[in-house]
C-alpha cells in the first residue's frame, strides 16, 4: 500500500529542471516586448507547454524560417526550460502571457553556436519574433527533477532516485526501506527510461504523463 501510494504520488510531483553547472558569463541576448495584452490571466514559466508562431531572421533581416508560411502553418509546441530549444528561446520566453509578442536577439552563444545547423551558419546571431499562442502546465514542471539531479547533468542516475525515494519516505514519515526503494527505483526506469541506457533524461521524464 505505501509502495503504490508513494508511486503515485512521484507521478504527479516528479518534475523537470532549467538549471545549469557553473559556466562562464554567456553573450546577453536583447528581447523587446513588442504587444503585451491588457489582461494576463498567467506567464510563462520553466515546465511550461507553450503554444507559438514564430518567424526567424538573420541578421541582414533574411527569414529563414516562418512557422505561418511553411509546413502546416500551424503553431508549434514545446516545453520551456529543458533545451528542447535553443537558449535563447528557454531564457527569453519567460513570463510572458498568451497573446503577448516578443522579439528576441539571440547571440550565436544562445543559438547554434560554433558549428550552426542546417540552414543557419556557425557563429550567426539571430533574430526572433515569437507569439505565444497558448500556455499549459506541463505534464511535470522542473523543480523536483532538479532537487532530484543532485550533479546537475540534466539525467537522473538509479542512485539519484534512490536518495530522493528515501528523503520522501522520510518527509512522509515512513521509516527508511532499502528492498522497498530499491523495488520502487527498478519500476520506476522500467517505466521512464525508454532508451534503456541507465538514466532518466529531462526529456523522458518530462514527456510522461501517466506512467509511474
Amino acid at each position: 500500500m505505501v509502495l503504490q501510494v508513494v508511486l503515485s504520488w512521484l507521478c504527479s510531483s516528479l518534475l523537470l529542471p532549467a538549471v545549469s553547472g557553473g559556466k562562464l558569463p554567456e553573450a546577453e541576448m536583447q528581447m523587446e516586448v513588442m504587444f503585451r495584452p491588457f489582461l494576463c490571466h498567467r506567464k510563462s514559466k520553466y515546465g511550461d507547454v507553450l503554444l507559438v508562431h514564430h518567424d526567424g531572421l538573420f541578421e541582414n533581416g533574411t527569414v529563414f524560417h516562418s512557422s505561418r508560411n511553411e509546413g502546416d502553418k500551424q503553431p508549434v509546441w514545446f516545453t520551456l526550460g529543458i533545451r528542447e530549444v535553443i537558449k535563447g528561446w528557454d531564457k527569453g520566453l519567460q513570463d510572458m502571457c498568451a497573446g503577448e509578442k516578443r522579439k528576441l536577439v539571440i547571440p550565436p552563444s544562445l543559438a547554434y553556436g560554433k558549428e550552426g545547423k542546417g540552414k543557419i551558419p556557425p557563429e550567426s546571431t539571430l533574430t526572433f519574433i515569437i507569439e505565444v499562442v497558448e500556455i499549459r502546465n506541463g505534464p511535470r514542471s522542473h523543480e523536483s527533477f532538479q532537487e532530484m539531479d543532485l550533479n546537475d547533468d540534466w539525467r537522473l542516475s538509479k542512485h539519484e532516485v534512490k536518495i530522493y525515494l528515501r528523503k520522501e519516505f522520510e518527509r512522509h514519515g515512513y521509516p527508511p526501506n532499502d528492498t522497498l526503494h530499491e523495488n520502487m527505483m527498478e519500476d520506476i526506469f522500467a517505466k521512464e527510461d525508454e532508451n534503456k541506457d541507465g538514466f532518466i533524461s529531462s526529456r523522458e521524464f518530462t514527456y510522461k504523463h501517466d506512467e509511474l
